[in-house]
């Protein structure tokens, strides 16, 4: 048949609903069921969106005294990504042959964009009508970075992303670490009045929770660094040698994780099996405020991101789990871990992961990459799924990108840079010189657009909850960090084309809008989801591959509903011949527009489908 639009259903498939069984309730116990239903959408806050530039950065909020002179400005929203300020500049040396590093080494971590709360509040309806029922939040709480993983509290939002910063900080300044203190900030009080205006769009809302190390100006290091082996802090890190004031030279060092001395690490308890105690409290007090501020459950968050949460004790873990569902028996946590998370899970009482390592790498290796065939394909999705539990299953977190990879789109652009292995491809700002010359940094052309909006349906269709990075659905495209952290393109904006290239590269210049066309892609893939419950509660199995072909497709069902959703990731159209008896095949959604056909012999189903082809199969007869 000759699809006219991406999306035909409706009225062609069942509303059917079927509750399956559960098979292990210990695990149950931990993964809500709202979460089986989420549309997971991560917001980077100070790349979203600039709603009040009265509260935008000044240069003494930043990190650290910055070299740039006076110069210093927030950065133009809608500019060239690659075009650097004067500030940016002042760095590089003369005649400097190799000008791509003084982009990555001189400015662009030292940009600031003023994302802020009001632009998320003044967005939420953009999220809604994209179909996202579940906002995942980067860090807010207040740093000087702009990533916020060097967080100076855990109790309070970053002032800069409130109404009243000035405010803020001297409040903050009369606190200290008895919870008794503590105060209610202007931007403490947005961020939950953005929790109650998204519970009411029926979203949830969950925030990153860094509990593995600080920033430097975090309280309790802070005074450590000043009062030395008397502080009351002294345990709360990990030291390995104090300050001789006998002596000139300050010897003061600890343990920054990965070596990173402005991320210094918490310490374990005397034989390393739970947290240190002083640390562990305050993380659980301020999980509380956030949880159930002035004693509210339904005012506060409905769960967490675990940053690095490998890196922490299982017990602290487990205990930390267990104060959270007896905060809101409903609540939902989830641990970044790249590798496979199963046993992780079930000590440390998570509901899910981020799930690179049984979706987002078996996936870039069949669709994006093209390099493990469909038979590894569904070897894989069923060996990583079925390590989990069957209810931590349908409440992984199914990304493909995030602030921590390469862009969707990039990676499609960048594919015959990478392996099948790796999380994403190895961006050129890396500066690793196999990629470096060859990385390409452009517009997505309309074939890998096509390999775009396959990869996305897949992950609408596929076990477990998807999860999208911001700007993805509206076309926006870049490298590793910090690339990938672009300011998000939106309709009511004009950018400025992308047509500098920092390593000196000819680049034709790229249209950096707002693509309307793919926004509509993605919230008709969300709406199909969403409209049948076979996506996200209905069972899962893998029904045909043909590695000669390219072609891959799988069965979500239950006890009223049957679907078939085929891939054909080739470059030419093929005819896959699906082991299903449906009545009257249809083709309900397609990932391209172009001729599909779908018929069946009463035995098999015959599709036939365009090159770079993905599609939705449901049988218009009514299921026996």
């Amino acid at each position: 048949m000759k699809l006219s639009s991406h999306i035909v259903f409706a009225s062609l498939l069942l509303n059917g609903f079927v509750l399956f069984a559960q098979d292990d309730e210990t695990a149950a116990k931990f993964a809500p069921d709202w979460a089986r239903d989420a549309i997971w959408y991560q917001i980077f806050p100070e790349r979203f969106r600039n709603g009040d530039p009265k509260n935008d950065p000044t240069r003494e909020s930043l990190e650290w005294p910055i070299t740039p002179s006076e110069k210093w400005h927030v950065t133009r929203w809608t500019g060239d990504w690659y075009a650097r300020d004067d500030w940016e500049t002042e760095q590089d040396k003369p005649n400097d042959p190799d000008p791509a590093p003084n982009f990555y080494r001189h400015g662009v971590f030292d940009r600031r964009y003023g994302g802020d709360l009001q632009g998320v509040l003044d967005k939420l309806d953009y999220l809604a009508d994209l179909g996202i029922n579940a906002i995942y939040f980067n860090p807010l709480f207040y740093s000087r970075s702009l990533h916020k993983y060097d967080g100076n509290t855990y109790h309070h939002i970053d002032p800069f992303f409130g109404p009243d910063p000035r405010s803020d900080l001297a409040l903050m300044e009369k606190e200290t670490a008895d919870p008794k203190t503590w105060q209610w900030t202007a931007a403490d009080k947005l961020f939950l009045e953005i929790v109650k205006q998204a519970h009411k769009r029926g979203m949830h809302v969950i925030l990153d929770g860094v509990f593995n190390h600080t920033g430097r100006d975090f309280f309790a290091f802070k005074d450590l660094r000043i009062n030395q082996q008397n502080s009351p802090y002294k345990d709360w890190y990990v030291i390995t040698s104090f300050d001789d004031p006998a002596t000139k030279r300050n010897e003061f060092d600890y343990k920054g994780w990965w070596g990173h001395k402005t991320l210094p690490v918490f310490a374990a308890n005397a034989d390393r099996t739970d947290m240190a105690p002083g640390p562990k409290a305050y993380i659980f007090e301020a999980t509380k405020r956030w949880m159930q501020p002035n004693g509210d459950v339904s005012a506060g968050i409905d769960g967490w991101r675990l940053d690095v949460a490998d890196e922490r004790p299982p017990k602290f873990w487990a205990d930390w789990n267990d104060l959270v569902r007896t905060l809101n028996p409903n609540a939902y946590t989830t641990a970044e871990i790249w590798k496979d998370a199963s046993k992780f899970i079930a000590d440390c009482h998570f509901s899910a992961c981020m799930n690179y390592h049984a979706f987002a790498i078996p996936l870039k290796g069949y669709l994006i990459d093209n390099r493990i065939a469909p038979s590894q394909l569904a070897q894989l999705l069923d060996e990583r799924r079925n390590a989990f539990p069957r209810p931590v299953q349908y409440v992984m977190q199914n990304l493909t990108d995030s602030h921590d990879t390469d862009r969707l789109a990039s990676m499609i652009v960048n594919r015959d840079l990478a392996t099948y292995k790796d999380a994403g491809a190895i961006s050129f700002n890396e500066n690793n010189d196999a990629h470096f010359a060859n990385y390409k940094i452009r517009k997505p052309d309309a074939r890998e657009r096509a390999i775009q909006r396959l990869v996305v349906l897949f992950q609408m269709t596929y076990v477990g909850a998807p999860m999208i990075y911001y700007g993805d659905e509206a076309g926006m495209w870049g490298g590793h960090d910090p690339d990938c952290r672009m300011p998000m393109v939106w309709p009511d904006m004009k950018f400025d084309p992308q047509a500098i290239d920092p390593r000196g590269i000819p680049h034709e210049p790229d249209d950096n809008n707002f693509d309307a066309e793919l926004f509509r892609f993605y919230k008709n893939a969300i709406t199909l989801r969403r409209a049948q419950s076979v996506f996200d509660r209905g069972d899962y199995a893998s029904l045909a591959s043909d590695d000669n072909a390219g072609t891959f497709a799988f069965l979500r069902s239950n006890k009223k509903q049957k679907v078939v959703v085929a891939f054909n990731r080739s470059e030419k159209p093929q005819t896959l011949k699906i082991p299903i008896a449906f009545e009257s095949p249809v083709i309900v959604f397609a990932s391209n527009e172009g001729v599909l056909e779908a018929k069946s012999d009463g035995q098999t189903m015959q599709v036939t489908m365009p090159a770079l082809t993905g599609a939705v199969i449901a049988n218009a007869a009514k299921d026996p």
